[in-house]
């Protein structure tokens, strides 16, 4: 494929050509064929320096006096390009079906002019149709592009959480992470979701209807849902980080969830927003980098598994086998080595590394340094004990004591002290449902009451009353703590609060209570049937006079 790359290059400067020209379009070629990965795995090494060597050279082009002396025309050049260009690719994409915010995105990456430019203005000088000022104009203003793009791209996730909060553009937004095309069969229950389709998507999903699992796969690549057309595989053809589409997908029924997305921020998003439709979901995660490891885990994975550390593992087993271990022996240390989330084969990092990795993933989701107050009823609770992604929906990522000192990434056992600042991430509802929390205002279970999450089925006699109409504090002193409906997190309701079909309630309460709840809202259910994992929430005796057990049974609480 080199060989042919050059061979094309060379042919076209032949033919009275540039060699630049040839090799773009031996570029566009192989990037078609079947083995362009492997082609690209071959140049890589090299792409870097080649890329280097070429800005380097189109900086010494570049007169600095001129761009100095031309300043206003060529920012004038600069702000029609890019509007120009996005406003002429953002309605292409968009007239592709693809998603708004999709459009949008492409519109704003594409709007600068491309590297290409600089070669077709110097063939265009050295032929006398481009002027010296306009070879220069056209250099300054290709240059100013490509520099302000990637600040421009930086902005995106904050201006689209700002369009999210305006109520007419909101609807647009909301609008554009809708599910471009459903297969017409989707599994309804019990099934896995696979997210991603590429070279790991496609094994989990041979693996599993091997087994005879039922599996549904969301991708937004036209070529793998053509792929899963061919084959008969239920699809959705959309962004796995949007809500709406997971819930096209059924995630809030579904058995698991393996999730294989080509990029990190897609990752995230989507383990994060799976688990705002079903916290209780067993979510197995790609990590493409180490660093990765412990935030995919704080956002809730079940399981993350790193490509390269796994054929570690599975090549040092081989060999230890073949030197005479026994196999039992091996397969438990590397069940440790897992268990451990490969700490042992990571290199080790410094706290300022980890840190600078963490606030970078941080800013580009929904994040917010709290101060824990002095009297909060989370003080002295371990984070097992506070449970804040089950009772609030967001993730803590790292703590930072009164004296400096920056716990990141904290485990489970991790206490909470007076005056911790907190980086949590979540939606604005579950950080108002989190400051709530800490400052005592949402009623905190005390002794050893269960918390779960309960879906409220469409057959369901509660259908359509409101939470003081059930009365469930009063009855069964079980309380409902929140509600998740279409993605969106309901903070501590009250009476008034309806109750719709596809609810997820979060009830905590004495679990023999919960089970008598739980047949209330489901009477066909059988009761062996309602043993569904819980977590217990202990609360020292300390922390039971900011809610004495009478209260649970205050209608409306």
């Amino acid at each position: 494929m080199v060989a042919l790359c050059l061979g094309i290059a060379l042919l076209t400067e032949s033919l009275g050509l540039s060699i630049e020209m040839g090799a773009f379009i031996a570029g566009l070629m192989i990037s078609e064929v079947e083995y362009a990965d492997q082609t690209l795995t071959y140049v890589e090494p090299i792409r870097d320096i080649f890329a280097t060597l070429f800005f380097a050279a189109i900086g010494m082009l570049i007169d600095p006096m001129f761009l100095w002396n031309n300043l206003e025309l060529i920012l004038g050049l600069v702000a029609l390009v890019l509007l120009g260009k996005f406003l002429i690719i953002t309605p292409l994409v968009k007239a592709f079906r693809y998603p708004l915010k999709t459009a949008l995105i492409v519109g704003l990456g594409l709007a600068q002019i491309g590297e290409f430019s600089f070669v077709l203005a110097s063939k265009g000088q050295m032929l006398g149709l481009v002027s010296r000022r306009v070879y220069l104009l056209i250099l300054g203003t290709t240059a100013v592009t490509l520099v302000v793009t990637p600040f421009v791209l930086r902005f995106v996730p904050q201006l689209f959480a700002w369009a999210e909060m305006v109520p007419w553009l909101k609807r647009y937004m909301e609008n554009s992470d809708r599910a471009i095309e459903v297969a017409k069969e989707l599994p309804l229950q019990n099934h896995v979701v696979v997210c991603g389709y590429g070279r790991v998507g496609r094994n989990i999903v041979r693996l599993l209807q091997e087994h005879h699992y039922p599996v549904t796969v969301v991708d937004q690549s036209e070529q793998a849902i053509q792929q899963l057309r061919e084959t008969g595989i239920p699809y959705v053809y959309g962004n796995a980080a949007s809500l709406h589409v997971l819930e096209t997908a059924g995630v809030n029924q579904a058995a698991g969830m393996a999730i294989a997305l080509p990029d990190p921020m897609s990752t995230r998003l989507c383990l994060k927003r799976s688990l705002e439709l079903a916290p209780d979901l067993d979510v197995v995660v790609r990590a493409y980098q180490d660093k990765d490891i412990e935030l995919l885990y704080q956002l809730g994975a079940r399981e993350v598994v790193q490509p390269e550390f796994e054929a570690s593992l599975e090549l040092s087993t081989h060999l230890l086998v073949t030197m005479g271990l026994p196999l039992s022996l091996i397969q438990r240390e590397m069940e440790q080595i897992r268990d451990s989330h490969y700490l042992d084969l990571r290199p080790e990092r410094s706290s300022r590394e980890v840190s600078r990795d963490l606030r970078v993933a941080a800013q580009d989701m929904s994040n917010k340094w709290y101060t824990l107050p002095q009297d909060s009823p989370l003080t002295g609770m371990t984070l097992e004990e506070a449970d804040l992604r089950r009772l609030t929906g967001v993730s803590l990522m790292a703590i930072r004591r009164a004296e400096g000192e920056e716990l990141d990434y904290p485990d489970s056992q991790t206490a909470l002290e007076p005056g911790d600042r907190l980086l949590v991430v979540g939606e604005s509802d579950e950080l108002g449902a989190f400051d709530e929390l800490a400052k005592g205002e949402m009623p905190v279970p005390t002794k050893a009451l269960s918390c779960q999450w309960v879906m409220l089925p469409a057959s369901s006699p509660i259908v359509g009353k409101t939470l003081s109409e059930v009365n469930f504090s009063r009855e069964y002193e079980v309380q409902v703590q929140a509600i998740r409906r279409e993605g969106k997190f309901l903070r501590f309701p009250d009476g008034s609060a309806d109750l719709q079909a596809g609810d997820r309630l979060l009830l905590c309460g004495i679990v023999n209570n919960l089970m008598r709840v739980q047949q209330v809202i489901s009477p066909q259910m059988p009761l062996p049937n309602l043993q569904v994992p819980t977590v217990k929430v202990q609360v020292s005796e300390t922390l039971q006079e900011y809610l004495p057990l009478d209260s649970l049974r205050e209608p409306n609480h």
